[in-house]
């Protein structure tokens, strides 16, 4: 690319006032050459890199190295280095570049290693910059050249080849420090997410196993819970198996529940108005539909297949339908409960609990993708609490909810306010 004139960002601190300039990425880095010739890092030093967490240990990120027989070859990366890895991601089909903010260790020769020029470069910057897919993709894509497996025809010094606009040394560590801070924001946010998560799950857990129990409004002790099958509480009602090409987010006047969207996307509460539901086609005839298989409010809606024993069976509860006619779709188990005996809310968090979801992976059967029958879904035990206590229990949980929800909130507003000011503080 050719030299372009200098440019001024949207949104920088005051004290700057230069344009930044039209930089070949090789007076910023250049190619790190040093192999592990002397065995000095062993196969528990071999590093991945990551596109949500950077470069981290193989084992520690993955479980297990991936490394060949010999690591003798392999590239040295120091602490400040900048990877390349030559391996397409889904918002990065040219591959990602990140900063070694960690600990030295090794990589295989499928990545490439570079150094930074100090003097003209300041390396958390350019790791900041090339966070965004999009500068990432803008400046690799006329680089490379893809083979036939998808795998990246590139030199290690051409990828150096381009330019990107780069501020002075002052400015990139000014900007690097600010958002050092925004990330710092972003980690509290995430463990107070995981602190939450593992609250809610450690009550359930008590409360499911009558561990911890509410009293009443007398201060007096609930009844026995009582010892069920799921089929004397609910029943099962007629599903379809239409797929994704059959869906639509733009019209119709039923929306459809797809089980990938329970695994991936729904809250255990399912309400309506909060989630982002496909529409049936027109072109299905839904006249031949009856009214009693159309969702109701205290429905379980129940994924009966997955690739993953830990997913099989994950269950929503419908709580709001906003007077909408909604289906339960392909690979669902629709569950009606006896009103009588199930509050709303709490089936939802019952499919949950650890004792419900080890008989749910006990009957699962197949090899590559595992299934589930209402039939023998019906015979799993359940422990049944009265209805008033079972209100307590759907309250409480509400509200922990309720707080992971807000954190949630925060930290997805957090991680757009970040990337907006990304993008409007590099050229």
């Amino acid at each position: 690319m050719e030299k372009l004139k200098g440019k001024k960002p949207n949104i920088r601190f005051p004290e700057f006032k230069d344009d930044w300039q039209h930089t070949k990425l090789s007076e910023l880095l250049s190619e790190a050459k040093k192999r592990n010739e002397d065995l000095k890092y062993g196969k528990d030093e071999v590093l991945s890199v990551s596109g949500e967490l950077g470069i981290v240990n193989q084992i520690e990120h993955l479980g297990r190295s991936y490394a060949g027989a010999s690591v003798h070859n392999y590239h040295v990366v120091e602490t400040g280095d900048i990877v390349y890895t030559k391996s397409p991601l889904k918002a990065n089909p040219f591959g990602i570049i990140k900063l070694n903010k960690g600990k030295a260790g090794i990589v295989s020769t499928l990545y490439a290693v570079y150094k930074v020029n100090n003097k003209t470069c300041f390396g958390p910057w350019i790791d900041y910059y090339f966070s965004l897919d999009a500068n990432t993709n803008r400046y690799l894509r006329p680089l490379v050249k893809k083979g036939a497996k998808n795998d990246m025809k590139i030199n290690n010094a051409y990828v150096l080849h381009d330019r990107i606009f780069a501020p002075s040394i002052p400015e990139q560590k000014r900007i690097a420090a600010f958002f050092t801070v925004v990330d710092k924001k972003i980690a509290e946010l995430k463990q107070k997410k995981t602190l939450l998560e593992q609250y809610k799950k450690g009550v359930m857990q008590k409360l499911f196993s009558q561990e911890l129990r509410f009293k009443d409004e007398n201060g007096k002790e609930f009844p026995k819970w009582e010892k069920l099958q799921f089929g004397d509480l609910y029943c099962f009602k007629t599903t379809n198996s239409l797929s994704r090409d059959f869906l639509n987010y733009e019209h119709g006047k039923v929306k459809n529940i797809h089980y990938g969207d329970i695994h991936t996307q729904f809250k255990t509460l399912f309400n309506i108005r909060q989630e982002r539901v496909p529409f049936i086609n027109s072109t299905f005839k839904i006249d031949r539909i009856t009214a009693e298989n159309y969702c109701q409010v205290g429905d379980l809606v129940i994924a009966d297949a997955s690739e993953d024993y830990s997913d099989i069976g994950k269950a929503i509860e419908i709580i709001e339908t906003d007077n909408q006619l909604i289906l339960a779709g392909l690979h669902t188990i629709l569950a009606r409960p006896d009103k009588n005996k199930v509050e709303i809310g709490f089936g939802g968090y019952l499919m949950g609990v650890e004792y419900v979801q080890m008989q749910i992976r006990k009957i699962a059967q197949g090899t590559k993708v595992l299934g589930l029958s209402s039939k023998k879904l019906s015979a799993i035990d359940i422990y049944l609490p009265v209805k008033k206590e079972q209100t307590k229990i759907v309250s409480f949980l509400i509200s922990i909810d309720d707080k992971i929800n807000r954190t949630k909130n925060q930290l997805q507003q957090t991680q757009e306010w970040k990337k907006g000011l990304l993008q409007n503080m590099n050229c």
